[in-house]
């Protein structure tokens, strides 16, 4: 394996697992502290912008490092007609979700904040971010898979 591929294999694990903690992060801690009233609306709005950032720009690093490895380690036969492949796609899949999920549970706290509520914004944002956690455990799990050269 080059350096260029081991640089991008090492930015993918990382802003990988680093997205799915935020995002874990943000279901299991912070959102019950906003749910009983705990917390204010302008220290969880920082938060909740912190993770939005942390979410876009792991896509972005996500998309680059996971584009340059599936162009230079598979071929679309190997994609789509091997175990391996198929692990690929569905983490490609699982990746559009997890930023789907986290941009509107986050918007929909944003939408709560603006308005100084806090416990009815989490109380609708945490379908969306249980799901999201869930996403973001899958796509850790398969990196692993993927990684231990089991598939």
């Amino acid at each position: 394996m080059a350096v260029i591929d081991t640089a991008m294999y090492a930015l993918h694990l990382i802003f990988g697992g680093v997205w799915a903690g935020s995002v874990v992060f943000v279901t299991f801690g912070v959102l019950p502290t906003a749910g009983d009233g705990t917390a204010n609306a302008e220290p969880l709005r920082v938060v909740v912008e912190r993770l939005r950032w942390v979410s876009r720009a792991s896509a972005l690093v996500l998309l680059l490092s996971g584009g340059h490895l599936a162009g230079t380690l598979y071929t679309v036969e190997r994609l789509t007609g091997q175990p391996r492949g198929h692990l690929v796609l569905t983490m490609v899949a699982l990746w559009f979700g997890l930023a789907g999920l986290v941009e509107v549970g986050s918007s929909k706290l944003a939408d709560g904040f603006d308005q100084k509520k806090v416990r009815e914004p989490a109380s609708e944002a945490r379908p969306f971010f249980l799901a999201a956690s869930a996403v973001g455990v899958a796509l850790l799990v398969i990196g692993g898979v993927l990684s231990s050269g089991y598939a």
